[in-house]
């Protein structure tokens, strides 16, 4: 079983008299209205100038901008010559060749090219699970990872092009399979989530209708927040393609994927060289990311409140979570020592309790949080006031400057409304 996570939209009716009545246009090279082939004229005129400047002129690339704007030839004109400066920008027609990433990228980033689906469509495997999303920004530049990703999509189009030479038909877009076994919490590190959403705008902005369909496999529980804080990152054409398959991911791939093409991990009969049943020689799985490699010891972050809470006292903040299975997620940083930090829920009865008669969620401990920014979550089994609290009751002789921002996301990963009801600094 699978499903579209999104629900198709209308394509784009062809309203001229000289067909016959809902006649469906794809927009495509060869199946254009009248009415579509005049605004690509036009639209090839009025980029004349730019041309040269593009890694292809035909019908089927100019076709990508007009399909992606709806065919309004301003808002496509607008997007391509943004697109020209990109790319002037990037050095996006030398980058394979001339530009290398960093080495922890090369080692420690997962995904790869194997293989090609039924239709010839290259195949671009993304593995979320070993990613350490904090290791790689604490050791590469978000450009490097921009950089990196604009160099693989390069690629693959290039690839589009081999194969379109190969087939003899034209080939533009890619296969995505997703693979979320392994989605945790470390995925959804606001930083991590905030560079993940620069790459997605990057990709929306300057590759259109590079992709064919998303196949997002082995999805946990936590898939469907992790999704949506991402998804407003992605056009509506781009959500229509996202497929989610159930337990019968493997049969279902095979549907569209030749056994031959298909790594034997995920269902097919192809292995590398030596048997790996991964094709590791083509899919990075990444990993853990050795500190030798850090270059900064921590991630900038912008938060929504900064206090200071004073010698020997705690400051306290409530949220009222009204739904069971929501998450309750928590940055903050501290500055020139450390932090106390626990979590509790409120016990039904009266509004004001004791830290001593709340239930404790999380632990109270202290947290070097003067030294890497601490975040984390809770998954709140129950409805009710959860009362963060920070602690500084040991300190005798040091008040503590403490930044933090706080929010809970629904089960279906929508930020709550109305959630905070106070805070408090205790003696």
């Amino acid at each position: 079983m699978h499903r579209v996570i999104a629900r198709r939209s209308a394509p784009v009716l062809d309203e001229s008299p000289a067909t016959p009545p809902y006649r469906i246009m794809s927009g495509r090279a060869g199946d254009l209205s009248p009415k579509q082939a005049a605004v690509l004229q036009e639209f090839r005129e009025r980029v004349q100038d730019i041309l040269p400047q593009l890694p292809s002129q035909n019908d089927h690339y100019l076709l990508r901008w007009l399909r992606a704007r709806t065919f309004n030839i301003e808002k496509a004109e607008c997007m391509l010559r943004k697109h020209v400066e990109f790319r002037k920008h990037m050095k996006a027609d030398t980058i394979i060749e001339d530009w290398k990433p960093p080495e922890v990228i090369e080692k420690y980033v997962s995904g790869g090219l194997c293989g090609y689906d039924k239709e010839g469509n290259p195949i671009w495997y993304d593995v979320i699970g070993p990613l350490d999303p904090k290791g790689l920004l604490m050791s590469a530049t978000k450009q490097d990872f921009i950089r990196t990703k604009v160099r693989d999509t390069e690629m693959l189009r290039k690839e589009c092009e081999r194969q379109s030479a190969k087939l003899g038909r034209h080939v533009e877009a890619i296969t995505l399979i997703y693979d979320c076994e392994g989605l945790g919490m470390k995925h959804l590190w606001k930083p991590a989530v905030e560079a993940y959403g620069d790459i997605l705008t990057m990709f929306e902005e300057n590759y259109p209708e590079g992709l064919k369909r998303v196949f997002l496999i082995k999805a946990p529980k936590l898939f469907p927040i992790a999704y949506n804080l991402v998804k407003h990152f992605l056009c509506e054409e781009t959500r229509r393609k996202i497929v989610v398959l159930g337990g019968n991911w493997r049969d279902v791939l095979r549907k569209y994927i030749d056994e031959d093409q298909l790594p034997v991990a995920y269902g097919g009969s192809l292995t590398d060289p030596d048997g790996n049943p991964q094709c590791r020689t083509k899919i990075k799985y990444g990993g853990v990311v050795p500190r030798s490699y850090y270059v900064q010891n921590s991630i900038k972050v912008q938060y929504d409140q900064t206090v200071t809470i004073r010698r020997g006292s705690s400051f306290q903040l409530e949220y009222e979570v009204f739904c069971s299975n929501s998450m309750l997620r928590w940055q903050f940083a501290s500055e020139s020592a450390d932090i106390g930090f626990g979590v509790f829920l409120k016990r039904n009865g009266t509004d004001q309790q004791k830290v001593t008669d709340m239930t404790e969620v999380v632990p109270s401990e202290r947290y070097n949080a003067h030294f890497v920014p601490e975040d984390g979550s809770l998954t709140c089994a129950e409805p009710g006031v959860y009362v963060l609290r920070f602690d500084n009751t040991y300190s005798v002789l040091q008040s503590k400057k403490v930044s933090f921002s706080v929010e809970v996301l629904t089960p279906e990963g929508e930020p709550q409304p109305r959630t905070r009801r106070g805070e408090a600094q205790l003696d």
